[in-house]
């Protein structure tokens, strides 16, 4: 169950080059090195186009309609963080806009990543201040309702705990846990590595089916070609 009516002051956040390390690669690459893990649902997008980040997290628990939480968590918000907002229960109302991220990007944060909505999408496309959602909705929301800061959220599907290091891109939003952060940078970079040489081999003509040694298994499963 979720703890209400809490915020957690310490977050334990890796030091910071250990983060930058990760940001120079996609979502995508990040999540299979990984394992295929840590993404959260394919429903947050960004509310513009080109939005990206890469930051610790500073979790917020929301209840449905009100966005209390994401005023107090602002407080404990350090540069470098990125805001995750979960919600007890399903809600899509705007619980933030241009204001709350003047007030985020005074303390330092690079980004919001929120299981709602979110409005003033014009005014925060011309901050450059990324947001990703699961709905664009210009309903407002109460300060009436005690959540919490900084406690651990399933935020899209995907659990989230403070410090955690959270990436947003195109493709979607990605959560690598610190104590896997050196494992993953490496993997990702040897992915990178790796496909840019198959680029190359795909850009001359080399099929796919020959690079990746596909002709045998597909044979032995039964494909048959007509002419």
């Amino acid at each position: 169950m979720y703890e209400l009516g809490v915020v957690h002051r310490t977050v334990h956040r890796p030091a910071r080059e250990r983060v930058e390390a990760v940001a120079p690669f996609g979502v995508a690459t990040l999540h299979e090195a990984m394992g295929r893990t840590g993404l959260m649902r394919p429903y947050l997008r960004p509310v513009y186009r080109g939005a990206a980040l890469c930051g610790t997290a500073v979790t917020v628990l929301l209840q449905p309609g009100d966005n209390w939480m994401l005023h107090v968590a602002m407080e404990q918000v350090r540069p470098g963080d990125v805001l995750v907002a979960a919600c007890t229960t399903e809600c899509g109302d705007g619980f933030f806009g241009e204001l709350l991220a003047t007030s985020a990007r005074a303390r330092g944060a690079v980004g919001l990543v929120i299981d709602g909505g979110c409005r003033d999408v014009a005014e925060l496309e011309a901050m450059d201040f990324p947001v990703f959602s699961r709905a664009v909705h210009a309903k407002g929301t109460v300060k009436a309702t005690l959540g919490s800061v900084n406690v651990p959220v399933v935020c899209a599907g995907a659990l989230v705990r403070p410090g955690d290091v959270v990436v947003a891109d195109t493709d979607g939003v990605v959560v690598v846990p610190p104590e896997r952060l050196d494992d993953v940078a490496g993997a990702a970079r040897r992915r990178e590595d790796a496909e840019e040489g198959k680029r190359r081999r795909l850009a001359a003509g080399e099929l796919g089916i020959d690079m990746y040694g596909m002709r045998g298994p597909l044979d032995a499963a039964g494909l048959r070609y007509v002419d």
